[in-house]
């Protein structure tokens, strides 16, 4: 029903407004008496045999929604019914900023794909600590920070340190977001000097707590493989609880979509079916440098349960999922949870 009928509505609006509509939609039914028990039937798996012990969590199975789809913690209780095994929230930044102007976010139907350049829009941490404050599901939390458009490099770690402190209370795991495409200058804090720094300094104050949280770096899919094996020692160097990889790419090769339209969306991370080959070969190259020494949760292109057993077979050990999800609908946790 969603594909026949849901999805082709949804894709005659804008992404964006149809992304907010989508949320008014479920917040709305899903306040309705006994709405989230039956959506829980109807699409929550019933597979007790995909737990996962990772990172000192319990994860109900290991399929994750990827941060930027509830980037201010909106629907958690709601989102959680779906079945997700954990959701991450963000990126948010330590003051609300509006993003990039719109539009910002762009199908790629003939690729199955996605292009944003959405620009870390968000209400600031504290708007989105205080629904965390009040939801109600136990599911595992991630959270997903970064650095105000405005903050300059050399000043980026008290963005960073805001956020960590703003949410350590709230969320079960940190990823520190580094690989946006998006913010200007960004991806410059990739580089070895000053990503070792930054997380050292987290990772210090992250080691002054009671109970530490697991951090993880979220990575491009764009870079080398002498970036990404300077990854692998800053990560095991650091001590760091793991990597998401990868994010959004700015590549466009391969694409089925017409160069015109391509030029005339302009900039912007590209998500989906695309990046699924690129994602795949980067988690390989990591685990197999590494020695599977640090957690990996694979995101990109993820729309089936084939895709979720080659992200694992490659060395992933958690997945994420976000373009598949706009493009398969609520049915698709249950679906790959069966399968696999």
């Amino acid at each position: 029903m969603y594909r026949s009928l849901i999805r082709p509505l949804l894709f005659l609006m804008d992404a964006e407004k149809a992304h907010h509509f989508t949320f008014g939609m479920i917040k709305w039914l899903l306040s309705l008496p006994l709405a989230k028990a039956i959506t829980r039937l109807l699409f929550a798996p019933q597979q007790k045999g995909l737990q996962k012990e990772l990172m000192g969590l319990t994860f109900p199975n290991p399929i994750g929604l990827a941060a930027g789809f509830d980037k201010d913690a909106r629907l958690i209780d709601e989102l959680a019914c779906f079945g997700f095994g954990f959701i991450e929230i963000g990126t948010l930044t330590p003051r609300p900023q509006s993003g990039n102007p719109q539009p910002r976010l762009f199908r790629l139907p003939q690729d199955s794909g996605l292009i944003n350049r959405m620009g870390f829009n968000n209400e600031g941490v504290a708007a989105a600590v205080e629904r965390l404050k009040k939801r109600q599901t136990n599911l595992i939390i991630g959270g997903n920070i970064g650095k105000n458009k405005d903050t300059p490099n050399e000043e980026a770690l008290n963005d960073y340190l805001v956020c960590f402190e703003a949410l350590y209370d709230y969320v079960d795991y940190f990823v520190i977001n580094v690989s946006s495409p998006n913010t200007p200058g960004l991806r410059q804090l990739q580089e070895k000097e000053p990503l070792t720094a930054l997380l050292q300094a987290l990772q210090a104050r992250n080691q002054q707590k009671p109970q530490p949280k697991p951090i993880l770096l979220k990575i491009a899919p764009d870079l080398t493989e002498q970036q990404l094996d300077d990854i692998v020692a800053i990560v095991t160097a650091t001590r760091l609880a793991g990597v998401i990889a990868t994010n959004t790419t700015i590549s466009r090769e391969g694409l089925q979509t017409s160069a015109d339209t391509l030029a005339a969306i302009g900039n912007g991370g590209l998500s989906g079916k695309p990046v699924r080959s690129r994602s795949t070969e980067v988690i390989r190259y990591l685990a197999q440098k590494s020695n599977k020494h640090f957690v990996i949760i694979g995101v990109g292109g993820i729309f089936t349960a084939e895709d979720v057993r080659e992200k694992l077979a490659a060395g992933a050990d958690l997945v994420q999922v976000y373009t598949g999800f706009v493009y398969e609908g609520p049915a698709m946790i249950k679906k790959i949870c069966a399968q696999l």
